[in-house]
C-alpha cells in the first residue's frame, strides 16, 4: 500500500509579530498604514457582505448571487490597494451595482428616498443596513489613502455606489416583505 504524503503550510508565518506587514509588491509597513486600514476595511466589508447573503431570505436568490460578484471583485479591490502587480479593478461592478439599484428602485413605489428611515426592519434588511454603514466607512479610509498616494478613481466611485446599493437593498427587502419602514420624525 502505498502511503500519501500530505503538505500542511502553516498560515501562521510570524512575520508580522512586530506590528508590520507586507504589501503585495513587498513593501512592509506598520499594520497602522493607511494602506491596512483600508485594505481592512475591504476585508471587513466582504465579511459582513458573507452575512448579508447568508442570511438572504431564499426568494433572494438573485441578490445573493450579487452579492457573491460584489464579494470578487472586493478582493480585486483589495489587491489593487495592496499594490499586486498586474491587478486592476474594472468598471463592471460600477455597472452591476448601477444597474441592480436601478432596477431594485424601479420595483418600489412612493417617496420612500425623501425620507429618513431608521436602520432596520426585517433581519436581512438590518444586515444590509450593518454592511452598508461598514462600506462608508471603508469608502472613508480609501479617500484617506488617496490623500497620501494615487488612487484610481474607479475605486472611490465603486464603493460609492457600493454604499448606495446596499441601502436600496435594505429598502427593497423591507418593501418586499411588507415590512413598514419606521421614520425618523425631525
Amino acid at each position: 500500500m502505498l502511503a500519501t504524503i500530505i503538505f500542511i503550510m502553516n498560515i501562521s508565518t510570524k512575520t508580522g509579530d512586530q506590528g508590520d506587514s507586507s504589501l503585495a509588491n513587498g513593501e512592509r509597513l506598520e499594520k497602522s498604514a493607511p494602506y491596512f486600514e483600508a485594505i481592512g476595511n475591504i476585508d471587513e466589508l466582504n465579511s459582513w457582505l458573507g452575512v448579508v447573503a447568508a442570511h438572504l431570505e431564499p426568494q433572494f436568490s438573485a441578490q445573493r448571487e450579487s452579492i457573491l460578484v460584489i464579494q470578487k471583485k472586493l478582493f480585486t479591490l483589495s489587491a489593487e490597494l495592496a499594490l499586486a502587480k498586474n491587478i486592476q479593478l474594472d468598471d463592471e461592478l460600477l455597472s452591476l451595482l448601477e444597474k441592480e439599484s436601478l432596477n431594485l428602485q424601479k420595483q418600489m413605489s412612493g417617496n420612500w428616498q425623501n425620507q429618513f428611515l431608521l436602520p432596520g426592519g426585517m433581519p436581512s434588511a438590518a444586515w444590509l443596513d450593518v454592511a452598508r454603514t461598514v462600506c462608508r466607512r471603508a469608502e472613508r479610509s480609501v479617500v484617506r489613502l488617496a490623500k497620501q498616494t494615487k488612487i484610481r478613481p474607479i475605486i472611490l466611485q465603486i464603493l460609492n455606489r457600493l454604499s448606495d446599493f446596499l441601502y436600496v437593498a435594505r429598502c427593497w427587502v423591507n418593501f418586499t416583505l411588507n415590512y413598514t419602514e419606521k421614520i425618523s420624525k425631525k
